[in-house]
């Protein structure tokens, strides 16, 4: 069954719009990114059913802003006050480090792990969502999201033991 991309965007634009300003921080690339879930949305609306479409809508603007973020990190063009988000934040855990710094950290902490950890954790940990939240919106069982989780903080403190 294919769904109706006029009916969804209208309906669950706005919904699309607050996550990517939420993440994105600023309103030219929220409304970029809301556009690129839309697009995606519509290459593979004929694959889609009317069943659990929020959910699936609220993981693809999270995917998609984390994408957008990746790729700034790898592009630097936009000032860094532009670019700053939380994830600049977590790297900076408690000893100050610049935004390169913070960034390869963030890489070498997410490289062995499958890229929905970093969804998993920017929902649990940036956004406050419960795991049971966490779960449904990626599509894994509670205790997949807390092993995902668990596995996580093992790396980073082996990191930090270094």
């Amino acid at each position: 069954m294919s769904v109706d991309a006029a009916e969804l965007y209208t309906r669950y634009g706005p919904m699309v719009l607050r996550r990517c300003r939420q993440l994105l921080r600023n309103e030219d690339n929220a409304v970029d990114a809301m556009q690129d879930v839309f697009v995606k949305l519509l290459e593979n609306q004929s694959r889609l059913d009317d069943r659990g479409l929020s959910s699936l809508l609220y993981t693809m603007a999270t995917n998609i802003c984390l994408n957008h973020i990746r790729s700034k990190k790898r592009k630097p063009t936009a000032s860094y006050d532009e670019d700053e988000s939380l994830l600049d934040k977590i790297a900076t855990i408690e000893e100050p480090v610049d935004v390169g710094d913070a960034g390869r950290l963030l890489d070498r902490i997410f490289k062995r792990h499958p890229a929905s950890t970093r969804t998993i954790a920017t929902l649990h940990l940036h956004d406050g969502l419960t795991l049971e939240q966490t779960a449904q919106q990626v599509g894994l069982s509670v205790s997949g999201v807390r092993k995902r989780l668990r596995t996580l903080t093992a790396h980073l403190q082996q990191l930090r033991e270094l």
